[in-house]
């Protein structure tokens, strides 16, 4: 007799089904864009709306906002808070500025107004390490996702009127790490700026997390490694997201695939080594790769990945001649170069008109830091220099001063273009070589770029009475 066996198989995906269904899962979205005292961003809100809509269609209860003041905030955070305790799924998702000052991340509601480190630290912005332990901390899983990678519009500021003692102020978010059952992505790596898209559009980020995250029988790293790829591919290799993740087990936002599904996709007792299709797709869209950082991404997504010996060489390389062209001209430069840190004013003081830029950007791209030639320092710019900053030891702040101007002119060996209108007629991609200049197109300028960084959110043994005093307090502290 075979009814039984029928039957029990009907009981049994019932009750999976029955067990999905009742999964509590909670999500914060929020897109802030309306600036009241810096530069607008046309596109968070929109971000935010097409990621709520998305998120509830896969069962999340959404705590919604869009434009939100630093109080309009604290009231969707503490919304969130309360549902999100006990989740099974809590997700949190920020488009719009964010900044990073010693190493810790915050948000910018649409009213901040920072002057001062003193400013963000008495509750102008929202630091992301407390929120998200106060929101987030007893949740099974913990999903963030920061679209904040945008220049910080008040660097300038906060380091003019912090004469008198030290503060570290990035270019984009900090580096965050995750804890146990938590994922962690942000729309660039740690100290980069990522892009904001045509305007009534969503970003980059945000559009490949659209694309991805909700795909039917789609684990959540898988779906990353995709979005990954799409960034990557659609900004020309201009910027790549970073993430950390503690998660155990694996992930699903639409359902999980069928059991024969899962296991035909599994290796075999022998240990099958073939990369899967979506490795290949990560691999090929890094593998000409100059950025150390992504080249790290594919080990740190594919540790045991099939070409993780041809990773390590490449950054090997890439890291010695990086540092036998340090070595090289460092004779020749003043070492104060080394520690001197550039700013807003330092760069004024060289005095570069427009056409003196672009020779800055066709040099940079000459060196392997590809840029568009302009005569502007747009966001890219500045995340190039930071990188070639970076490169060469130089304190990392995405804007020169005279040494640093003066070492970029002495260390150009190769020929830069001399087309006068590059910035009009892009050329084609060309595979990088060694010591030859390389015109590459650049993605579409867009408007200021955000920023972001979170922190490893824990369990909170205090519950929501704790959640409540803590956000509140982490916003007047």
């Amino acid at each position: 007799m075979r009814y039984p066996t029928l039957i029990l198989s009907v009981i049994c995906l019932a009750f999976t089904a029955g067990a999905a269904s009742a999964e509590k899962r909670v999500a914060f979205v929020v897109g802030n864009g309306t600036y009241k005292n810096v530069a607008p961003l046309p596109n968070p809100s929109v971000d935010a709306k097409a990621m709520a809509s998305a998120l509830r269609n896969v069962g999340f209860e959404v705590v919604e906002g869009s434009n939100l003041t630093r109080d309009k905030m604290t009231e969707r955070l503490l919304d969130f808070g309360k549902k999100a305790q006990g989740a099974d799924v809590a997700l949190f998702f920020y488009a719009g500025h964010g900044i990073a000052i010693s190493g810790t991340n915050y948000l910018l509601p649409i009213d901040a107004d920072i002057k001062s480190e003193m400013d963000v630290k008495l509750g102008a912005a929202i630091n992301i390490d407390l929120t998200l332990e106060q929101t987030m901390g007893d949740a099974k899983v913990k999903l963030v996702f920061l679209d904040a990678c945008r220049d910080n519009p008040f660097a300038a500021k906060i380091k003019s009127n912090s004469a008198t003692r030290s503060v570290n102020v990035q270019t984009g978010l900090a580096e965050m790490k995750s804890g146990e059952g938590t994922l962690i992505a942000f729309a660039t790596g740690p100290g980069q700026t990522a892009l904001d898209g045509q305007e009534g559009g969503n970003s980059p980020f945000t559009r490949a997390l659209l694309a991805n995250l909700t795909q039917p029988g789609m684990e959540i790293q898988q779906a990353m490694t995709k979005v990954r790829a799409q960034v990557n591919e659609e900004t020309n290799k201009g910027q790549l997201p970073w993430g950390h993740t503690n998660l155990i087990g694996a992930v699903y936002l639409n359902g999980a695939p069928a059991p024969g599904a899962v296991a035909a996709a599994a290796p075999t007792a022998t240990g099958s080594t073939k990369a899967s299709d979506v490795e290949l797709e990560f691999w090929r869209s890094i593998k000409d790769s100059n950025k150390p950082e992504e080249l790290n991404a594919y080990l740190t997504n594919y540790p045991n990945g099939q070409f993780r010996s041809l990773a390590l060489s490449r950054i090997a390389s890439l890291e010695s001649g990086a540092k036998d062209a340090t070595r090289n001209l460092s004779s020749g430069i003043d070492p104060a170069t080394f520690k001197d840190e550039a700013n807003q004013t330092t760069e004024d003081q060289i005095g570069l008109d427009k056409g003196q830029r672009r020779d800055v950007q066709r040099r940079l791209t000459g060196l392997g830091f590809d840029v568009k030639a302009t005569g502007q320092f747009d966001a890219p710019t500045r995340a190039v220099i930071t990188r070639w900053q970076a490169a060469r030891g130089y304190p990392k702040s995405g804007y020169l001063n005279k040494l640093q101007h003066k070492a970029l002119l002495t260390e150009i060996v190769a020929a830069a273009p001399t087309a006068s209108t590059d910035e009009e007629r892009p050329k084609p991609r060309r595979a990088p070589s060694s010591g030859t200049a390389q015109a590459q197109p650049q993605p579409q300028q867009a408007p200021p770029p955000r920023q972001y960084s979170a922190p490893a959110p824990g369990p909170d043994p205090a519950g929501a009475g704790r959640f409540i005093g803590g956000v509140v307090g982490g916003m007047l502290r």
